[in-house]
C-alpha cells in the first residue's frame, strides 16, 4: 500500500516560513500583496495580436503555484470579496459595471476559473512541479485550461451555444495565453533557483 504524497514546500514557504504565533500575519499580508497584484495585473494591458491581454492569468497560475492551494484560495477569496463589495478590482470596472451585478455578467465563469486555477496549480506546485521548465510548463496550460473551462461554459449558458461561443471566448486569447504561460513557466523555476541561493 503506497503512502500519501507529502506535500512539498511552495516558493513562498522556502523564502517567509511561517513564525509560530504569526501565521496569520504572514497570510494576511501576502494575501493582500496578491489581491493588489491581480488588480493591477487586470488594469494593465498589453498590446498583442489578435487582441490586447491583461497578464492576470499569469497572476493567476503564478500565485497559485508559489503560493499553493490554500493561501491561494484565501488570496483569490479576498480578491473576489472585494469585487462583490463593489471595488473596481476587475477588468473594465468601474465602466462595465461593479459588484454583483458584474461578477455574474460575461466574465462570470472566468472569476470561478481564477480560483480553481490557483487550487489546481497550488496542487501540483507542491508535489514539485515548479521546479523546472518543463513540468512547469505542463502545470501552468493546466492551470490555464481549468481556468478557461468555466469562462467558455458559462458564455454558453448565457448567450447560447447558437452563438459563436468559442470565437468570443477563447481562440482569440490563445496566442497570448501561450506566451504567458510560457514566461510563467520560465519565471518559476527562476525564481526558486534564487531562493536556494539565498539559503545557501
Amino acid at each position: 500500500m503506497r503512502g500519501r504524497t507529502v506535500a512539498q514546500p511552495t516558493l513562498v514557504s522556502a523564502l517567509w516560513s511561517a513564525a509560530a504565533g504569526a501565521g496569520w500575519l504572514r497570510t494576511a499580508v501576502l494575501a493582500v500583496v496578491g489581491s493588489l497584484l491581480l488588480t493591477v495585473s487586470a488594469k494593465v494591458q498589453v498590446p498583442f495580436w489578435p487582441v490586447p491581454m491583461t497578464m492576470q492569468t499569469f497572476v493567476v497560475v503564478v500565485i497559485g503555484m508559489a503560493y499553493g492551494p490554500r493561501l491561494g484560495v484565501a488570496t483569490l477569496t479576498l480578491y473576489l470579496a472585494q469585487g462583490a463589495l463593489g471595488l473596481p478590482v476587475f477588468a473594465g470596472t468601474p465602466e462595465k459595471g461593479i459588484g454583483l451585478a458584474y461578477m455574474v455578467g460575461p466574465t462570470g465563469g472566468y472569476l470561478v476559473g481564477y480560483l480553481l486555477a490557483v487550487m489546481g496549480c497550488g496542487y501540483l506546485a507542491e508535489r514539485g512541479w515548479d521546479r523546472n521548465f518543463f513540468t512547469t510548463a505542463v502545470a501552468v496550460i493546466v492551470g490555464d485550461v481549468i481556468l478557461f473551462v468555466p469562462g467558455v461554459l458559462w458564455l454558453g449558458v448565457l448567450f447560447g451555444w447558437s452563438k459563436p461561443i468559442l470565437a468570443w471566448g477563447l481562440t482569440p486569447f490563445l496566442l497570448g495565453e501561450l506566451t504567458k504561460m510560457a514566461l510563467a513557466a520560465v519565471v518559476m523555476p527562476l525564481a526558486w533557483k534564487a531562493a536556494r541561493s539565498r539559503r545557501g
